[in-house]
C-alpha cells in the first residue's frame, strides 16, 4: 500500500469523515474515497459529487488564498475550515494538489 492510501485510510478512520478527495493543480479528481451521507450511506452519484468538490472547492481555497495575500503579502493559505449544517469541509491546498476532507460536524463533537 502507498503512503498516500495509508494517509486516506487513516484519515477516513477518524470520527465522522464522510470521504476525502485529492484533486490535482488542473482541478482533476486524482484520488477520492467513497463519499457518503451524513448517516454514512454511501451517496448515490458517487462521480458526479466527486466531480462537484474537485471544481468547486479549489476555486474557493484560491479566492481565499489571494485575499490572504492581499492583506499581507508575505503571508499564504495553508488550511480552510468551511461549516455549514450538514458538512465541515476542511481543505489544504498545494501548488501540486488540494487535499479535500468532508465530515459531519455532528459526529465530531
Amino acid at each position: 500500500m502507498s503512503e498516500v492510501e495509508a494517509t486516506l485510510q487513516r484519515i477516513n478512520g477518524h470520527k465522522g469523515v464522510l470521504g476525502t478527495i485529492i484533486v490535482n493543480d488542473e482541478g482533476e479528481p486524482i484520488r477520492a474515497t467513497t463519499i457518503c451521507d451524513a448517516d454514512g450511506t454511501p451517496v448515490e452519484d458517487q462521480e458526479g459529487t466527486v466531480a462537484k468538490y474537485a471544481e468547486l472547492i479549489p476555486q474557493l481555497a484560491s479566492m481565499a488564498r489571494s485575499m490572504v495575500r492581499d492583506l499581507d503579502p508575505q503571508n499564504n493559505l495553508q488550511f480552510l475550515r468551511i461549516r455549514s449544517k450538514q458538512h465541515e469541509i476542511m481543505v489544504h491546498s498545494d501548488a501540486e494538489f488540494t487535499l479535500i476532507v468532508i465530515q459531519n460536524p455532528a459526529a465530531a463533537e
